[in-house]
């Protein structure tokens, strides 16, 4: 584009000086003078056409808001006003002095100066030429009456005498009949046309004034001659005298001005016409030209802005990589090069943030890394006690989902009337009464039964946003496995202290009975063996629940093995009656194996059914269902039925020893049965149903060595 540019600033410059080297009259290209014009207005369109579809763009570009773009339109109106306002004005002086001056060339009084010295050149040729035909009227009187021989030596003498360049005697046919010259250069004569002769004998003299090639400017007088002695033969007697030639030089340099100034005033008005089409072209093409350079110009000085334009817009988007180039000293480029130096520094800040934000993010990132691998539950509280950060641990403690924590105050927590809302209160309440440390053990009735949970809360120390930190652990299972430390101690205890007085105290009552056997009346020996009979039955049943309590002590340890819990449950049904029970199988298809120990999976398999044949006794419609399932690999073993279900004041108590409603048993059932599971490392759950009867949900892990399915 820049080259088509300045090639057609090139050629208008050319075309320009060719146009002023053609207005002079004198040069040699005066005649291509209307080519010049044709070529000047179709680099003038051209120019336009270039101008005009530059113009377009910046518009275009003005619409699509490229920065610079107006400040471009801007600058080139400006540059265009300038150039113009001068250019307008020489234009418009120009053309005024122009006809002004060309109207003084044709004034009245140069006009009659020429017309007056042509005249006056006229005049003194006419007066010589009339004094040479003088001559010549005297010359043919002389030689009329003269012969041919003395003919000759009358002109000869003739010729001296009136001072005649050169005579010439034609006889009537046009024939040279005497020749006689001052010059040597001069032996020819000049001839006469013959019409010229014709006309002088017809008594029309011949005078005139002509240019000779070689002679220059010549008078010429031609008359008749007619001699009586060559019975009336006519003659001619011609006269040639060269005009002087200082009068000959005045006189055509005076006729060809007059001849000049007569051409020029016939094309007057054609020489306005070329002279202001001439201007008119040298303004246009100036102006268009000058317009050219103004857009090259305001490109030129719009390009930094855009470039800053550019780098700014990047630096906008985060991208310190565009610094503009400095190519100028002025003040443009040192407003790029701070540019430049303010972008470094923004670069650099933002690197050094960045490398902050990414020792933050790591130390962030790290510390929930360990907050998620804590197994306390921690909650982070700002000021007003609201929630900000909280770890998977708490979640999964209480029960809930994360998102019920997000920037909720702590008591707010869940809906009145739920676990969570009372455990939030619970928690603002004693940050509102510590003002430093403390601790607190709370039960937690959540969705996964009932849970204690020790709270831990303190505020955080000056130096550190405000704010408090709440760490709690579930301790349910710390405190049951405490519980069933105690109660294994306990049943220890019991079967040693206990369970060796038993069979003396029974051996003493039965010698008792045999030792008085028969000695007694009736009536002592009825009582004496009703009391032994009591004594060795309460002392059997001490022994059976000292057996019990033993066996719960030293609870062997589970040999796992993959086995197959459908058939499991299958073999331990055979031994109960389907029919008094209402016993109804719903054993899941396609059951994987399951790590366990098949001797205390049956023990867990008839403790339930008998807890369940215990609570159906006396109900009119027993029913009894048994059913497996997996779920999340695990094997769930569900045992339902619809007796009166469990008391709701044990529910919290049925997994102690001796925690039960029956008028006999040692209440270790449960006890034995959670503790089995707990080998397994399986969970249990018991729920009183809405319909009626209670529910007992086992879940055992799945064997990873067990591939095949039951």
């Amino acid at each position: 584009m820049r080259s088509l540019i300045v090639a057609a600033l090139i050629m208008g410059i050319v075309l320009l000086f060719l146009l002023f080297d053609a207005s002079s009259g004198s040069s040699p290209l005066s005649d291509t003078l209307p080519t010049l014009f044709i070529g000047g207005g179709v680099l003038g369109v051209a120019l336009l056409a270039l101008l005009g579809w530059r113009l377009w763009w910046l518009q275009k570009r003005i619409r699509r808001g490229v920065f610079g773009a107006k400040l471009t339109l801007k600058l080139l109106l400006m540059f265009g006003v300038v150039a113009m306002l001068p250019g307008l004005v020489v234009y418009g002086a120009s053309v005024f002095f122009l006809n002004r001056s060309i109207e003084t060339w044709f004034d009245v009084r140069v006009d009659n100066a020429l017309t007056s010295g042509v005249n006056l050149g006229h005049a003194a040729l006419d007066d010589l030429l009339r004094e040479l035909d003088k001559k010549a009227q005297r010359m043919a009187l002389t030689l009329s009456d003269e012969g041919i021989g003395s003919t000759i030596t009358s002109l000869s003498i003739l010729r001296e005498q009136s001072a005649v360049q050169e005579l010439t005697l034609f006889d009537e046919r046009g024939g040279v009949i005497a020749h006689l010259s001052g010059e040597r250069g001069t032996l020819l004569p000049v001839l006469p046309e013959r019409s010229v002769l014709w006309q002088v004998r017809q008594q029309q003299p011949y005078s005139r004034i002509e240019e000779v090639a070689e002679r220059g400017l010549i008078m010429r007088v031609i008359v008749p001659v007619y001699t009586s002695a060559l019975a009336g033969e006519t003659r001619v007697l011609q006269l040639v005298q060269p005009v002087p030639a200082g009068l000959a030089r005045d006189a055509q340099a005076v006729q060809l001005a007059y001849q000049e100034y007569q051409q020029i005033a016939v094309s007057r008005l054609g020489l306005k016409r070329i002279y202001g089409v001439a201007l008119t072209l040298t303004l246009m093409l100036a102006l268009l030209m000058t317009l050219v350079i103004a857009y090259l110009l305001s490109e030129r000085l719009g390009a930094p802005l855009r470039s800053l334009a550019r780098g700014t817009r990047a630096v906008a988007k985060g991208d310190f990589s565009q610094m503009p180039s400095v190519k100028s000293r002025d003040e443009l480029g040192v407003l790029i090069q701070s540019f430049n130096r303010m972008t470094r520094q923004l670069s650099e800040a933002r690197e050094q943030v960045a490398r902050n934000h990414q020792q933050t993010e790591q130390a962030k990132a790290f510390l929930e890394r360990v907050l998620a691998n804590l197994s306390s539950g921690v909650v982070v509280l700002d000021e007003a006690l609201r929630v900000r950060t909280v770890n998977s641990a708490a979640a999964q403690i209480l029960g809930v989902a994360d998102a019920a924590f997000d920037a909720h105050p702590l008591a707010e927590l869940g809906q009145p009337g739920e676990a969570m809302h009372a455990f939030g209160a619970t928690v603002a309440a004693r940050f509102a009464e510590h003002e430093g440390e403390w601790q607190e053990q709370i039960d937690y009735a959540g969705h996964g039964g009932s849970q204690s949970l020790l709270l831990r809360g303190t505020r955080l120390p000056p130096g550190v946003e405000r704010g408090y930190v709440l760490v709690f652990d579930d301790v349910t299972k710390l405190i049951n496995a405490e519980r069933n430390a105690a109660w294994s101690e306990v049943a220890r205890r019991l079967a040693h202290e206990i369970k060796n007085p038993l069979t003396p105290i029974q051996l003493s009552a039965e010698r008792i009975a045999k030792k008085l056997d028969g000695r007694l009346e009736a009536a002592d020996a009825e009582f004496l063996a009703r009391a032994t009979q009591t004594i060795v039955n309460q002392v059997a049943a001490m022994k059976s629940m000292v057996d019990a309590f033993a066996n719960y002590a030293r609870m062997p340890r589970a040999r796992l093995e993959a086995i197959d819990l459908n058939a499991l449950v299958r073999e331990v049904l055979a031994l109960y009656d389907a029919r008094a029970l209402g016993l109804q199988l719903h054993l899941g298809a396609g059951l994987p194996r399951i790590a366990g120990d098949s001797t205390l999976l049956r023990q867990v398999i008839h403790n339930l059914l008998q807890n369940a044949q215990d609570a159906l006794t006396g109900h009119p419609a027993p029913r009894v269902e048994v059913g497996t399932h997996l779920d999340n690999d695990a094997a769930y073993l569900t045992v339902t039925d619809n007796g009166a279900g469990f008391p709701e004041h044990l529910m919290t108590r049925l997994f102690e020893p001796y925690a039960t409603t029956k008028a006999k048993g040692t209440g270790l059932g449960l006890a034995i049965v959670k503790k089995i599971v707990e080998e397994h490392h399986g969970k249990i759950q018991i729920e009183n149903l809405k319909s009626g009867g209670a529910a007992i949900r086992i879940a055992l892990p799945v064997s990873d060595a067990a591939g095949e399915q039951a």
